[in-house]
């Protein structure tokens, strides 16, 4: 725990908190991508320690929130099925299809089980082997090696009763949706340390010379996303755009090799819609035409699922950064973690969700003192390592 502690020290945070204050001269909006990043900034109020003009803008890093309502129609049409175990992350049981969750389907008699890794789900295949074992493979490229060798796995174990519902998703093309949408108000980004940990920095260096945005890769602990804007804000100064490693302990250029071989072995990219935010052209991953008796999807004639998100949740709004999730107007009353309308209220890393559980609701702060509705908790009040 010592090695954590030292990316928690209050005194470290403050100098780091100083020296951004020294160097910003002007107004700049950054996005965080990774939806871990955002709850650790949320939770520990960094937004609200830094200048005023110094935005950071929640971006659409979390899995479980971007993965489309169709998918989750599709998940919930195969875990019906009397035949199917159908297994998952334990976040994905609440985001509501269009008339249900996969809780409502255990409930109804379905057979769905939380697991903790696809090797999790192929072991339930060896074990049922009169069962259709499904397992729900979403996430960005930080999930893609496991679900990669689940499969690469049951092939060479001759299972023909597990399969994958695909649903992945990868970051360079969404900063590459990001800013070229006509409203984008992004400046530069913190990129996502456990990605880059996987897939390395490679595909960056074209996206902030193309952009002119520098891209800096940071850890989840609150001097990582410190010391990240610290590094953005300083270029953004200079007039510099390039990439920054500020994760090196994590994060080398070229990645992991085996688990980039794994990944190119068993998926092809391919375009894929994102939840709240539509179609980025290849944006994702499915499963390559050498392992596609594995894919769920074509396995139970799903395909053709088509679906209509609800016009009262604003979700896609917040996993674009358009708005902050306090600007909803159902956030904190008919949207709730108990009867969330959008995935970001369900998920564990979902902007929504960290909202509630760490800032004000109904004009409380997060420590309890009646605050006006978009107002920022005086700093007296705020801990920058919680």
């Amino acid at each position: 725990m010592k090695y954590i502690d030292e990316f928690n020290n209050p005194e470290l945070a403050r100098k780091l908190l100083d020296e951004i204050r020294a160097t910003v001269t002007r107004p700049w909006a950054l996005m965080e991508v990774c939806g871990g990043q955002t709850h650790s900034i949320i939770r520990h109020g960094i937004d609200q320690l830094l200048p005023e003009g110094l935005e950071l803008i929640h971006g659409p890093g979390c899995p479980v929130c971007v993965t489309p309502l169709e998918v989750i129609d599709k998940a919930l049409e195969i875990a019906a099925r009397p035949e199917v175990i159908f297994c998952s992350f334990g976040d994905m049981l609440r985001v509501p299809g269009t008339d249900r969750d996969l809780f409502r389907v255990k409930g109804e008699g379905g057979d769905v089980r939380v697991v903790y890794s696809p090797l999790d789900a192929l072991q339930l295949a060896r074990q049922h082997p009169d069962r259709q074992v499904v397992f729900f493979a979403i996430g960005f490229e930080t999930t893609a090696p496991a679900n990669a060798m689940a499969v690469h796995q049951a092939r060479r174990l001759g299972l023909d009763n597990f399969s994958l519902l695909v649903s992945h998703v990868r970051v360079p093309p969404a900063i590459e949706a990001i800013m070229t949408a006509p409203d984008c108000r992004v400046q530069g980004f913190l990129a996502a340390g456990h990605v880059c940990s996987v897939m390395g920095t490679a595909e960056y260096p074209e996206l902030a010379e193309r952009h002119r945005v520098p891209i800096v890769v940071t850890g989840f602990e609150p001097l990582d996303i410190l010391e990240g804007i610290r590094r953005a804000v300083h270029q953004l100064e200079r007039g510099e755009h390039r990439v920054d490693n500020a994760y090196p302990r994590a994060v080398r250029e070229t990645g992991n090799p085996a688990a980039l071989r794994m990944i190119q072995e068993v998926f092809e990219v391919t375009d894929r819609s994102w939840r709240g935010i539509g179609r980025i052209p290849a944006s994702g991953w499915r499963l390559s035409d050498a392992f596609r008796d594995f894919d769920a999807e074509h396995r139970f004639d799903v395909g053709g699922i088509r679906t209509e998100e609800p016009a009262v949740c604003r979700a896609g709004e917040v996993l674009q950064g358009l708005i902050k999730p306090t600007e909803c107007s159902a956030f904190g009353t008919t949207c709730t973690p108990r009867t969330p309308l959008g995935a970001t209220m369900v998920s564990s890393e979902g902007a929504c969700a960290a909202y509630y559980l760490y800032r004000r609701l109904n004009g409380q702060t997060s420590s309890g003192a009646s605050a006006p509705q978009g107002s920022r908790v005086p700093r007296e009040e705020m801990n920058p390592v919680g």
